[in-house]
């Protein structure tokens, strides 16, 4: 079962590509944080991810804080191995923890599905946005919605976002 809009943050310990482990909790000072699933793999999520790079940058000085996560079984999907994660992050200079959902565990109880997947939580850790980062993932300029944007500035200005829930679109996670 999906967590819904208005509930409440679900915490969780992953280690990131840094070989450290992040919680949630580590990032008091976030205004808002999105939780977001994606994976190596994936043609959607390599699509989104430098758009996804780009807002982190663009935000983190205004107290937003990505936490990318990978829940793909890598016995399946080789590339989305840690030590491919590790690779990509350093790579693509990632200014977002990278995290290893082993387990699966993460997105099971978030009831995530696609990657990239996108969970925007507010100051108060109560979700506000769930769906993809835009309205189009193969052109960056013909984007006409830019949800993940427009929720974070709403949220910033304290207020909810217009938009709340989109669609989902991408690669399904690879369960076990």
């Amino acid at each position: 079962m999906a967590i819904t809009l208005e509930s409440r943050l679900i915490s969780f310990a992953l280690k990131g590509t840094d070989e450290k482990v992040h919680r949630p909790e580590d990032y008091p000072g976030a205004k808002v944080l999105g939780v977001i699933f994606s994976c190596n793999h994936c043609p959607y999520a390599q699509a989104w991810e430098g758009r996804l790079i780009q807002i982190q940058r663009d935000y983190a000085g205004r107290g937003v804080q990505f936490l990318l996560i990978n829940s793909n079984d890598p016995a399946k999907y080789p590339d989305d191995s840690f030590s491919s994660m590790q690779r990509r992050a350093q790579e693509k200079r990632y200014p977002f923890p990278y995290l290893f959902d082993e387990t699966q565990e993460v997105a099971r109880q978030y009831g995530a599905t696609r990657t990239p997947e996108i969970f925007l939580f507010d100051e108060r850790r109560v979700l506000r946005y769930h769906g993809a980062p835009d309205d189009n993932y193969e052109d960056p300029a013909a984007v006409r919605q830019p949800y993940l944007r427009n929720a974070i500035e709403s949220l910033l200005a304290g207020k909810m976002p217009m938009m709340a829930e989109t669609k989902p679109v991408g690669c399904t996670i690879k369960w076990r």
